[in-house]
């Protein structure tokens, strides 16, 4: 099947999130009324939104992907951390269309040929896709926002983000910094924070009590990293604490995007130069941990703008 006719199904609605439009329609729009921005909020250039269950993480996705203006944006980056298959590198999907339960969502094959052209990307295979839930959880409030688009139609680039050395995090920061770099695009990063608790191999020594608090300063030290753009100072965080922020390395090609944007930008006219500003706006835990034996995931919501 050529890559003009395949779609990916939505392999995760039905027990991740819902599968009935309508109730899924319901739930998102309940969820954006919540978490709508001040009116004098400037519109988003990146997000960064945790890819749970709904009803674990849909509420505080919401705060973020509020900050969305469809009108402004044409093509909607989604960068994923890889789950299920290994990858030292970013791989491009072979899908022409991605299914939603509110419909499906066009791929921009002309973005993906020019970046398979630069030959540093590989392909998911369709399996590989089809298994990995961090790019599809925001696929229904891609959806969902940018239909409320007035002025033309849209399209996503799918892109899986393995375990990349900071060497190759900057050179596909160079390679995605012009795309970030045009006023019509929305880049989206998927990562829930820390995941505490011996299923996921993280329970630090005597941690300070109570253990809940422990975790939210521990991620809120990396947020506060990442909202200075401070891309060696999330590393070093990250080799000290091995806090298990499952979107590490796309939080960190996103740093790595806006630094190769602010470089470029540098060496030319200053006339047309504007800076990044990226907060965090919303934090919850998916339960209050108070003893080492328990267990919860953290999630986080940031927006970037583009001054």
């Amino acid at each position: 099947m050529s890559q003009e006719t395949t779609t990916r199904k939505a392999t995760h609605a039905g027990s991740w999130y819902s599968a009935s439009q309508r109730e899924l329609e319901d739930s998102l729009n309940q969820w954006l009324s919540a978490g709508q921005p001040s009116s004098d909020a400037p519109p988003a250039k990146a997000l960064i939104a945790p890819h749970a269950g709904f009803s674990y993480s849909g509420a505080t996705a919401a705060f973020a992907y509020s900050h969305v203006r469809p009108d402004v944006v044409d093509t909607v980056f989604v960068l994923g951390p890889s789950h299920h298959v290994f990858l030292d590198s970013c791989a491009l999907t072979a899908c022409a269309l991605y299914e939603t339960p509110l419909g499906d969502l066009t791929v921009d094959l002309k973005i993906v040929k020019d970046l398979q052209s630069t030959n540093q990307f590989t392909q998911m295979s369709l399996s590989t896709d089809e298994d990995e839930h961090s790019i599809e959880m925001h696929l229904p409030y891609i959806k969902a926002v940018m239909d409320k688009k007035s002025n033309g139609s849209y399209s996503i680039v799918p892109i899986l983000v393995g375990a990349l050395t900071p060497a190759k995090s900057a050179l596909y920061g160079r390679i995605l910094s012009p795309y970030l770099a045009q006023t019509n695009t929305l880049f989206v990063v998927s990562s829930d924070f820390c995941h505490w608790g011996s299923r996921f191999n993280y329970t630090p020594q005597n941690p300070p009590t109570p253990i809940h608090q422990h975790i939210e300063a521990l991620d809120r030290e990396a947020m506060a990293l990442i909202e200075r753009l401070d891309i060696a100072g999330f590393s070093a965080y990250l080799a000290r604490t091995k806090n298990t922020i499952c979107g590490r390395h796309p939080i960190s090609l996103l740093l790595q995007t806006v630094a190769a944007v602010a470089m470029r930008q540098s060496t030319e006219s200053m006339q047309n130069h504007s800076g990044f500003e990226l907060q965090f706006v919303r934090y919850t835990q998916s339960s209050r941990v108070t003893r080492v034996t328990d267990s919860s995931v953290s999630y986080a919501s940031g927006v970037l703008y583009s001054l």
